[in-house]
């Protein structure tokens, strides 16, 4: 077990490097770190792979096995073979920050905090999403897995946080008040209660974060924060296909699944596309643009099937 930084990684791989028998794989359980660099720092990358588990390890089906550039293909199925042993839902996945699932995840999530921002209360958009079918909404789902989690990873990519990017501090301040959710006591809910109701203290938060943006808030129905959720889940999954993170775009659908609580019946997030259709999810993503347009881009791959008429599942058959 080693915590989620590069320098502690590649101090332990060098380790390993040294005293594993020739033809050892040697795999690592990180949600981020770019896995070429670890490999680079062993006398073996061949023998390097990412096998990303899903918190809980035990309950949760998916793992992502992570190629890296140099990964040897008995390797990677090494890698598949151990999954099936576990009786995992394995997925190939590129090396990029966050893979598939945490990619796709810290993009969205950005749209719940801008939710939040411009007037949204969290436990609004966690109750909006649980009633669209996710198990648990991205606050709640925040506080499980602890706030310092993201906490630390929005300090690493901050020196490459573009100037025109929308940024909320909301979250850093809950986490910089040692309030890291459920470990800790107090999150976004305070969890000394059953069922946890909000904390009161995170609301001057808010109203603070707002009042330096300038932002006035205003009211948003549940179906306009499970169109934004969706709709911004969907375009990073795009880019994520288009770029070959992931292979197929079933992929995206299983990881989602089987690793993120996606409501099991929607089918997965491109599936879920696909009854809504690559056109119209243009047109939301060209009407959220004109208040931020940084954030809402239309991925070429969404628009080319807009153009031609294609789905994802159309996609999935190519492959």
């Amino acid at each position: 077990a080693a915590y989620e930084d590069m320098t502690v990684k590649i101090d332990l791989f060098t380790q390993l490097d040294a005293i594993c028998k020739p033809g050892a794989v040697l795999a690592t359980n990180t949600s981020y770190l770019d896995i070429n660099r670890i490999a680079a720092a062993t006398q073996r990358p061949a023998d390097v792979i990412g096998l990303h588990f899903f918190s809980p390890a035990h309950i949760m089906k998916l793992l992502e096995v992570v190629v890296a550039d140099k990964t040897a293909p008995e390797v990677v199925a090494t890698g598949f073979a151990l999954a099936a042993k576990l009786k995992k839902i394995a997925v190939r996945a590129g090396v990029c920050d966050g893979f598939i699932g945490n990619r796709i995840l810290t993009h969205y999530r950005k749209a719940a905090d801008y939710l939040v921002l411009d007037g949204a209360a969290p436990e609004q958009i966690d109750d909006a999403l649980e009633a669209f079918g996710w198990a648990m909404g991205p606050f709640r789902a925040n506080d499980l897995s602890g706030l310092d989690i993201g906490y630390a990873t929005r300090k690493r990519r901050a020196p490459d946080r573009p100037p025109t990017e929308r940024y909320s501090e909301v979250p850093d301040k809950i986490a910089e008040a040692g309030w890291l959710g459920r470990k800790t006591g107090m999150g976004y809910y305070d969890h000394s209660a059953k069922p946890a109701p909000p904390n009161p203290d995170v609301a001057p938060i808010i109203a603070a974060a707002r009042a330096a943006h300038g932002i006035t808030p205003r009211t948003f129905t549940n179906a306009e924060i499970v169109d934004r959720y969706m709709t911004a889940m969907i375009v990073e999954a795009a880019r994520v296909v288009a770029d070959g993170t992931a292979q197929r775009p079933i992929d995206v659908d299983a990881t989602f699944l089987f690793g993120y609580g996606f409501p099991r019946w929607r089918g997965g997030p491109l599936h879920y596309a696909d009854t809504i259709g690559a056109a119209e999810l243009v047109r939301r993503i060209s009407e959220y643009a004109a208040e931020d347009p940084h954030y809402w881009q239309v991925p070429p791959l969404l628009q080319k099937m807009a153009d031609d008429g294609t789905t994802f599942a159309d996609l999935n058959k190519e492959a």
